[in-house]
């Protein structure tokens, strides 16, 4: 086994975990910004960022990553200290990406963040209807979504905006209006996803009191279907399963290293990421509650809660989850690299029914086999 690849691509997330309010159907790890003081918060994240290149050693970042939360809530100043902090520590390639995510509520403060050195701007409208946006738990309207984004464009190299769709009772027609409005809007990239309920969001405590029903498979199934045939139409083609790009230079670097099974620093409270050293892989995680992160960083220079590593097995199987995830597919040699093989005949049957590619050496799944990345990947993991 070999080390890091620079190949494989090396980028920094950070992780803001305060939102203005917490959505229902996000489980990820935010908390309500309320009216705190974010500035021992910030001085960890800075500080964490210096354990980190302790222990990645020399490199250069492809890419930065600001998500959250909602880090459209950090200052311009803070933005620009943090881009400034990750240059000095591992060094940025020309033209390396920096993608901070925003909502459109923030949209005085993009100008800030241009200035600041962000490059490309995540723009999480979720819908342009306003009923809709209503039950998304959304705190902006249309009509203000559609204004921060004509703010974004111009400011930025490159501007994606997300959107949910497969929402309780959503039509085809529905999803095809709406759909319409969103590609003629002139973002350089979509990312589109389906509504899923996940077990820490308030949405399935709702879905469970049976408030309402989620679409069923089938139907998400036909949304999917509309999402990929429209977008393409549109000149949006998928590089991923959810993501769409107008053009090559608008695909996301930071998210390609994941996909790619690259290495990542990942700093703020409950951060994930990656880390190849020697023949080592290890998976990352940052303590999860704010205090506690903040604990951990000034206790130990870093914010680490749990460090596994990843044995052979585990890297093969994350490589074929996260290869299949892109339109090209993965290398069959990633995972002879590692002394394993993938299940021949699975692929053979998944090939015999139009599920998958196996050619020139690299496996990929067809646009009806995205539909069931996850299962695929079980079946012909080692």
């Amino acid at each position: 086994m070999s080390g890091f690849n620079p190949q494989r691509g090396f980028g920094v997330y950070v992780h803001w975990p305060y939102c203005a309010r917490v959505c229902p159907y996000c489980d990820f790890n935010v908390y309500a910004a309320k009216a705190r003081d974010t500035a021992p918060l910030f001085d960890a994240i800075l500080k964490d960022l210096g354990g980190w290149r302790e222990r990645t050693g020399a490199r250069q970042a492809d890419a930065i990553f600001l998500g959250g939360g909602t880090p459209s809530l950090m200052t311009g100043e803070q933005v620009e200290r943090l881009i400034a902090r990750i240059n000095d520590l591992w060094g940025l390639k020309p033209g390396a990406e920096i993608t901070l995510e925003a909502n459109p509520d923030d949209a005085a403060r993009f100008a800030d963040f241009a200035a600041a050195g962000v490059n490309r701007l995540s723009l999480g409208l979720q819908s342009l209807d306003d009923a809709r946006l209503k039950f998304l738990g959304r705190t902006h309207t249309a009509a203000s979504a559609l204004a921060a984004l004509t703010q974004a464009q111009g400011k930025f190299r490159s501007t994606s905006i997300d959107l949910i769709y497969s929402l309780p009772n959503q039509t085809a027609e529905d999803w095809r209006a709406e759909l319409n409005r969103a590609l003629v809007l002139g973002a350089d990239h979509l990312s589109l996803y389906e509504l899923s309920i996940e077990p820490g969001a308030a949405f399935f405590q709702a879905v469970k009191r049976k408030d309402w029903a989620p679409l069923d498979d089938e139907r998400s199934a036909d949304l999917y279907e509309i999402t990929q045939e429209m977008a393409d139409a549109a000149g949006y083609p998928a590089y991923e399963i959810s993501n769409h790009a107008r053009a090559p230079e608008h695909q996301s670097v930071h998210n390609r290293i994941y996909w790619s099974s690259g290495d990542w620093a990942a700093v703020g409270p409950g951060a994930h990421g990656r880390l190849t050293s020697g023949p080592e892989r290890w998976a990352v995680v940052a303590a999860e509650k704010p205090p506690e992160y903040l604990r951990q960083v000034n206790a130990n220079g870093l914010g680490w809660a749990a460090v596994d590593a990843l044995d052979p097995l585990a890297q093969a199987r994350e490589r074929v989850s996260m290869g299949l995830r892109v339109s090209e597919g993965f290398p069959v040699s990633d995972i002879t690299e590692l002394g394993l093989s993938l299940d021949a005949a699975r692929i053979e049957e998944f090939a015999a029914t139009g599920l998958l590619t196996n050619e020139n050496g690299r496996i990929a799944l067809t646009r009806s086999g995205r539909l069931m990345a996850d299962r695929i990947a079980a079946e012909i993991s080692p």
